[in-house]
Order: structure tokens, then C-alpha cells, then sequence
């Protein structure tokens, strides 16, 4: 789920059944607002709006919901991610409704935390690999530094402007129309899923499904049954039986991340897997056949995972028939403002324009981005909160590296009825620069936090909810404040 809970609203399309109030608390406590709406003339009206960043539908084996709702965004010009909702039996129409494009099936009681966030994972994987198309002229940019969100520009795309993207993208296009296994190699956050997704939807299986698994992310007992399944009974609450990823993801592309932390063992299934093209379920005698493109990645060096005897070197030439280069941030600074555009496009309304000043964009490009992508977003998103007018200044760019950060105040916004007050005039600068560690890096994280809770609220009680301390605690924060920082004065 993005951070920025509170801009979490979704369409919510059901001609049955209205959502009850209490159901309403408990989908706003997982940070989604809700609009409800029954009928494909209120979808219209919705999707015009451009404030839903998903659309949640009920779907049924004999009902063409889905179909009929993509058909509405497609004449539209919009492509919003859909999560569908399915009979707890219904696992069929729950599979066929990912093949058919939904950003996730979920059974439909099921309103569990979990649930909902991985949902709401899957929405954000679609919505990041298909981050929106920007009409980035570089040219008008400059004269303008203008990024604009219009409502209908969601056409499934990317960012490859820098000359290496392009030529990477030109080489992943080429690959994808060769029904041939992929290893993507590239640092953390630089966009390795993105590529397997342009893979995956270059190639003649785009009407498939695309399955993702993240290697590193579930325990070691949970990998095998997720990417192979299992029959009703084979263990000890296996109530009924479960397809694997594989199987999910047949007729498409399984894309396996960081799969230099899949355990050995399973490793050996894998290469198994690949080599005959078929499964054995857990419990089950059969074997199953299988269509489905192989794509890898992982941010380790396997040959020195070979050596140290921690990856199989079968497998890693089984699934490196081709490898693709996922270069860091830095090395393609041509895709970092087109970059910038998109990410404000996608954390804010539609119906927002941002301005960038110069000098921002300059100290944009000059960093190093050692935490590429991810990094970039979580930067972008700090300065929408900081940022007055919708305009943003180099003081806005809040660096997670950066040993001083300089904010600027609005008066009028520090202004409460609560006394004491930052003085906005003598806090042009609120930290100096100093030797990082590990004390100063925490002690600064939480300056940060304490002065936007500040600058985004409108009283001390709000910014210390939104903080998720007391009042008084806040009080004792920022006297503390003022006492390490003289320079910063309190206005009485």
C-alpha cells in the first residue's frame, strides 16, 4: 500500500449488494476510502473524476463484469487497475480473471488485513510497471518546468528516455518475442520487475497472466507449495486444493525475483520444473503440463553464488538462456525528471500540476541515487508534502543520504493556536551539516518527521496524532528542539 494512505480511494462497482457501514470502517481502517457505485454509467462518472486509483468489481463465471468494465476504460482512453471479486469456490473464474488482465482476485469475504494487502501489492505492481505514459518533451520542460497529470493519459507504459534505456528496452522487445528464459541483473529498486513486466507484455503471451513471486520475501516452507501447489488433504489443513504459481501462471510469464535466495532444495525442483515442463503437486501422483515463460532476477552475482556453493550452476544456465542488464539511476540520468513527472502523476490527483524549479532539477540529476527507483519515488512523495502551491524548490528534496536538510516555512501555515510556534523567519535553516551516523541519522529522521507533521496540519494536536505521540510528548520533542538548535528560534 502506498504511504500516502489517505489518497487510497477506490471505485467500488457492485449492482447487488451495497457496502454496510460497518464494512465501510473496516476498509477505511486498512486506509481505503471507498466510493460505491452500481452501474457502468457511474463508472464513467467515476473514472471522469480520476480520483479512484482502483477499481474493485464482483465477478462471476457467467457474468461478463470484467470484460464489460475493461471495454468502458478502453473507449475512455483509461487503464485503471481492477481487483476482482470471486465465490470462495470459484478459484476458475479467480484465475481467469488475472489471465484476463485484473491486478488481483480475492475471495469475496474475505476482508482480512492480509487480504486487502495483497490486493492493494498487486495494484501497485501493475501501477508501477505501467507507469504513465508522460508526453515528455525536454524542450517544453525547460520553458515550463510544468508536469502535468491529465486524466486520460493511462496508457500502459514506461520511462526509457536516457539513450541506455532505449537501447535496453529495444533489446528486451527483441528478446520477448522468443519463448526463451531471461535472468534480469540489476541493483536493488532499479526496476527489474518493470522490464519483466515490458518482457512479458512485448511478447505473444501479453493476454496471459503475469505472476510474481519474490524469493527473498516468504519463509522457506511456504516457496514450494506457493510455486507448486498442493491436493485436498495432503497436509494438515489443506482443506482443498491449490493451484502453485506455475499453474496460475500458465499461458503467461512466472517472474521469480531475487531468486538467489531460493534454499537449494527447492532449486533442484525448479530446475526439474523447467527441464521437463511439467509438475507434481504436493500429494498428487499426476503430472502436469505447462506452458510458461521463465523470467529471473536477482541483485547477487551467481557465479559467486556457484562458487560458494549457494546457487546450482545447472539451474543458473537454464535460466540465464538470455541475461538483460538493469542499469542503476545514476548510469541513465536521462530518465530521472521523465521519472519525477510520472511519480507525481501517480501520487497525486489528477487533477494537480506540479512545477519543478530549476535548481531542483539540477540537484535531481547531480545525486547519486544509491537507492535508485525506490529511493526516487520516496523523495518525489516528500516533496509533495513539503511543498507549497504545488510548486517545488531544491529545499523540498528531502534525500535519504543527505547530511543537512534545509525547510522552508509558510508563516501561515506554522501559524496555530497552540503556542509555541516555529518562527518562520528565523527558520530559514533548521539543521547544519555534520559527520553522519548512526545516532545523527535517527536524530535527524525524526526532525524531519517532527517539522513536516508540523508544516501539514493545523494544529499541535493533529501533528502529534499524525505522529502517533502525545501532545505533551511533541511539546517535550520541540523544546528539545530549540535547545540543540539555537539557531532555530520559538516564537512565544
Amino acid at each position: 500500500m502506498s504511504p500516502i494512505q489517505y489518497a487510497q480511494t477506490v471505485l467500488w462497482l457492485d449492482n447487488v449488494h451495497a457496502l454496510d457501514e460497518h464494512t465501510h470502517e473496516k476498509l477505511a481502517s486498512y486506509g481505503l476510502k471507498v466510493a460505491c457505485i452500481s452501474n457502468l454509467s457511474e463508472l464513467k462518472q467515476g473514472l471522469s473524476e480520476g480520483l479512484a486509483f482502483a477499481l474493485v468489481i464482483r465477478q462471476t463465471a457467467n457474468q461478463n463484469d470484467l470484460q464489460e468494465v475493461q471495454d468502458v476504460m478502453t473507449q475512455m482512453g483509461i487503464a485503471l487497475p481492477i481487483i476482482c471479486r470471486v465465490a470462495s469456490h470459484d478459484i476458475e473464474t479467480a484465475v481467469q480473471s488475472m489471465r484476463m488482465g485484473a491486478a488481483h482476485a480475492m475471495v469475496d469475504d474475505e476482508w482480512s488485513a492480509h487480504a486487502w494487502r495483497s490486493a492493494l501489492d498487486g495494484v501497485d505492481a501493475m501501477l508501477e510497471a505501467s507507469a504513465v505514459a508522460v508526453a515528455y518533451q525536454t524542450a517544453q520542460a525547460q520553458a515550463s518546468n510544468k508536469f502535468h497529470n491529465p486524466t486520460s493519459n493511462r496508457q500502459k507504459s514506461v520511462v526509457f528516455v536516457d539513450p541506455i534505456s532505449q537501447h535496453l528496452l529495444a533489446l528486451t522487445q527483441r528478446v520477448a518475442q522468443a519463448n526463451v528464459t531471461a535472468l534480469l541483473e540489476g541493483p536493488t529498486g532499479a526496476g527489474k520487475e518493470i522490464l519483466a513486466r515490458v518482457l512479458h507484455e512485448s511478447s505473444n503471451r501479453a493476454r496471459g497472466p503475469f505472476i510474481a513471486l519474490n524469493c527473498a520475501a516468504l519463509p522457506e516452507h511456504l516457496i514450494d507449495d506457493m510455486l507448486f501447489g498442493h491436493e485436498k488433504g495432503a497436509f494438515t489443513g489443506a482443506h482443498k486444493e491449490f493451484k502453485g504459481l506455475f499453474e496460475q501462471a500458465h499461458g503467461g510469464t512466472l517472474f521469480l525475483d531475487e531468486i538467489g535466495e531460493m534454499p537449494l532444495h527447492l532449486q533442484a525442483k525448479l530446475l526439474r520444473v523447467l527441464q521437463e515442463r511439467q509438475l507434481t503437486r504436493l500429494g498428487s501422483e499426476r503430472p502436469i503440463s505447462l506452458d510458461v515463460r521463465v523470467v529471473a532476477a536477482t541483485n547477487k552475482d551467481l557465479k559467486a553464488a556457484i562458487t560458494q556453493k549457494e546457487f546450482r550452476e545447472d539451474l543458473y544456465f537454464r535460466i540465464s538462456t538470455f541475461k538483460l542488464k538493469v542499469p542503476a539511476l545514476c548510469d541513465r540520468p536521462g530518465d530521472i525528471l521523465p521519472l519525477v513527472a510520472s511519480l507525481l502523476m501517480r501520487h497525486t490527483h489528477n487533477s494537480v500540476s506540479y512545477t519543478l524549479s530549476e535548481e531542483a532539477q539540477q540537484r535531481l540529476i547531480a545525486y547519486k541515487w544509491p537507492g535508485n527507483v525506490r529511493e526516487l519515488e520516496n523523495v518525489v512523495q516528500r516533496a509533495v508534502v513539503l511543498c507549497t502551491n504545488q510548486h517545488i524548490e531544491s529545499h523540498h528534496l528531502m534525500f535519504d543520504e543527505c547530511s543537512f536538510v534545509d525547510i522552508k516555512f509558510d508563516e501561515a501555515l506554522l501559524q496555530t493556536s497552540e503556542a509555541p510556534v516555529l518562527d518562520a523567519n528565523k527558520g530559514a535553516q533548521i539543521l547544519s551539516e555534520f559527520t553522519p551516523s548512526l545516532q545523527t541519522a535517527v536524530k535527524s529522521n525524526e526532525q524531519q518527521l517532527i517539522l513536516a507533521a508540523i508544516q501539514t496540519t493545523g494544529t499541535r494536536i493533529e501533528a502529534a496524532n499524525k505522529l502517533g505521540i502525545s501532545p505533551r510528548t511533541l511539546r517535550y520533542k520541540l523544546a528539545k528542539l530549540k535547545n540543540e538548535l539555537p539557531e532555530m528560534a520559538i516564537a512565544s
